[in-house]
């Protein structure tokens, strides 16, 4: 079972055969979303991921808002920043994202820029917004993904004195 410091948010997250299997629960009108309650100024979050059904998978990070998502649907790869209400993509790249597959993602974050890597594709983006300290980082994602080998690393988010 997940602990401390992941905490599910939104939808079911449980393990099976090794993978976290995330379950859509249309009542709560929201994608699943689990938090990782690590604020990370500097981060490496890896992962392999496979959509069993429709929908996105996106890894993000949060201050006391949003601040920046990933997105990967089966459309391709794009950074959004949360500076403004709703967020903006502001890079992408397009790839076949394909259903019933393992795919490698690996997103990192430091100061204002971002990269995503999925499958040897690499999108960076660079945004003021991003530089805001992080308190969480977390995975959402639409109904019937599966997720695996998942890695968080990096520096901590020092708090103001």
């Amino acid at each position: 079972p997940l602990e401390s410091p992941f905490n599910t948010v939104k939808g079911k997250w449980t393990v099976e055969d090794g993978a976290l299997k995330v379950t859509n629960l249309p009542e709560e009108k929201h994608i699943p979303v689990l938090h990782h309650n690590v604020g990370l100024a500097a981060a490496v979050i890896e992962c392999e991921f496979r959509f069993d059904g429709p929908g996105p998978f996106l890894v993000g990070c949060d201050a006391a808002k949003h601040v920046v998502r990933v997105v990967v649907n089966a459309a391709g790869l794009s950074i959004a920043e949360d500076s403004v209400q709703p967020s903006h993509t502001i890079a992408k790249v397009p790839l076949t994202v394909k259903p019933d597959e393992w795919h490698r993602l690996r997103v990192e974050w430091k100061g204002d820029q971002m990269a995503a890597r999925l499958d040897g594709k690499e999108l960076r983006a660079q945004h003021a917004h991003f530089a805001t300290p992080k308190a969480r980082s977390w995975l959402a994602a639409g109904q019937n993904v599966k997720v695996r080998n998942l890695k968080i690393s990096g520096e901590p988010t020092v708090p103001k004195p």
